[in-house]
């Protein structure tokens, strides 16, 4: 299917659970456009390699600031001497995360969470040991804007918003073939992670309900996410997500009907036996549940001697 639009789909492998990403090649008006990159580790330093050795690269396009797509963006960026692309709000929290500074806050942040202390050191110390797979950090030459077109290959896509997953993510869509790139705002069969880590958009899952509803509204027959395969159907596949969602706002609730702490309910809400790696998403996704609900009037929060606690409004 991307060979009949001139796109190359460049699967580079990941040291996690999720042990994929699917970055992309193609044409641009001067040159060759990458979006996305994996990690600056190995597995992307020799798939990238044979591409860019005999080709001019024109740019460099980052869905998102997450890692996996962004960490060896700095490196080709210094290879190559392309420009990089990606959206403010995530260019912004791309230079503010992935620092040395940022690990005194996450530390105290984890404490009023009620986090146990030795998953927030082993955390801090993954934290530590994953900053070379995202440094150096690109310098951002371009903010993506809503409705840009970008020429990828033999067709142009428009540059669609749809946070969420991060507070800046986009998609890139081509009305006339009904194709979304998805990148990790939908795929095909995991929910993608809904986060808040203490900064940025307080309530990520309603603006992630809100992107789920503006890809809804569009008309599209094929869909190529970030990880696994392409799928078709994608309205069913937004209804299966969101009610993942609501199936884990009921939980919660029910959780809550007396005061539990953030930690207290991620254990509930995520019953099994966590890696560190698992246990930094599992925490910022119920933080991202509590704050929907309680924004949305469901529950209350106090500071309890130092500690959040979430209460059911009755």
């Amino acid at each position: 299917m991307l060979d009949e639009f001139g796109i190359k789909k460049v699967k580079i492998s990941l040291p996690f659970r999720l042990d994929h990403v699917n970055c992309f090649f193609a044409e641009g008006n001067d040159g060759y456009v990458i979006i996305d990159t994996g990690l600056n580790d190995h597995a992307a330093q020799k798939t990238w390699k044979p591409l860019i050795q005999n080709n001019k690269i024109e740019s460099i396009l980052l869905t998102h600031l997450h890692p996996d797509h962004c960490g060896y963006a700095g490196k080709l960026q210094e290879i190559t001497r392309s420009a990089v692309y990606m959206s403010e709000r995530d260019a912004i929290a791309l230079n503010r995360i992935w620092t040395e500074e940022a690990i005194p806050k996450l530390v105290d942040d984890y404490h009023r969470a009620d986090i146990d202390k030795t998953i927030t050191k082993e955390i801090v110390g993954a934290t530590k040991n994953s900053l070379p797979f995202v440094t150096p950090l690109p310098t951002i030459n371009h903010y993506l804007t809503e409705g840009e077109k970008i020429k990828f290959g033999k067709y142009e896509y428009e540059i669609l918003f749809t946070p969420g997953h991060s507070e800046g993510l986009i998609c890139l869509y081509n009305r006339d073939k009904h194709l979304l790139f998805s990148t990790d705002h939908i795929l095909p069969k995991i929910t993608p992670n809904i986060s808040y880590w203490f900064y940025g958009e307080e309530n990520p899952l309603l603006s992630y309900e809100h992107s789920l509803n503006k890809i809804k509204q569009l008309d599209i027959d094929y869909v190529i996410p970030s990880h696994g395969e392409p799928f078709t159907n994608v309205n069913r596949r937004i209804e299966e997500i969101w009610k993942h969602h609501v199936q884990n706002f009921e939980v919660i609730l029910d959780a809550i009907k007396d005061s539990r702490t953030i930690f207290d309910v991620c254990k509930i809400l995520f019953p099994r036996d966590l890696t560190t790696y698992d246990y930094q998403f599992a925490i910022g996704e119920t933080i991202a549940h509590l704050n929907y609900l309680r924004l949305k009037g469901e529950c209350r929060r106090e500071l309890v001697a130092g500690k959040w606690m979430y209460k059911r409004e009755n």
